[in-house]
């Protein structure tokens, strides 16, 4: 039984997931970037979003 489908958990906000589509459109809307923006920025600063917002100087 896939239990993971009904389980609410809240995503880690301190991590981006580039593997996640949910993730990757809370982000790109949450920081006001485009898909390829955030993916640049996580390429370079990692996947902290702390970092990554800083990246981009929000």
């Amino acid at each position: 039984m896939k239990d993971h489908l009904t389980k609410r958990e809240q995503p880690d906000r301190s991590k981006i997931n580039m593997n996640e589509a949910l993730e990757v459109k809370y982000w790109t809307h949450a920081l006001g970037v485009s898909r390829q923006e955030l993916q640049k920025a996580v390429d370079k600063v990692g996947n902290s979003a702390a970092a990554v917002r800083k990246e981009l100087a929000l």
